[in-house]
């Protein structure tokens, strides 16, 4: 994957964290206060940026969420799934998701 930031905001460090999902569970509209990128470890997850085309992502795949972008789906299959999530973060901000309701 190669994608191209602009000038979103100014990176200073990277956050990676190790996230497990249960299966059939429903994600949740939200967005990130920064940017996000994935890698898809195990399972799969139905994956949507607002109102683009859905794909499934499984084991092998990455993913981008830009930031104050609503991801409208992110929701598991019929197994669990495991993601490492790369936060990209600028100094003294903490990664953040709000759910958000949608039209």
């Amino acid at each position: 994957m190669e994608q191209d930031l602009g000038s979103v905001m100014s990176v200073s460090r990277v956050e990676v964290r190790r996230i497990s999902i249960e299966a059939f569970t429903a994600g949740g509209a939200h967005m990130h206060n920064g940017p996000v990128f994935g890698t898809i470890e195990s399972g799969s997850v139905t994956f949507q940026i607002g109102s683009e085309p859905e794909s499934v992502l499984r084991a092998g795949d990455v993913f981008y969420e830009p930031a104050g972008t609503v991801v409208s789906k992110f929701d598991t299959r019929n197994e669990p799934v495991v993601f490492l999530g790369y936060f990209l973060l600028a100094d003294g901000i903490a990664p953040e998701i709000e759910f958000v309701s949608q039209s």
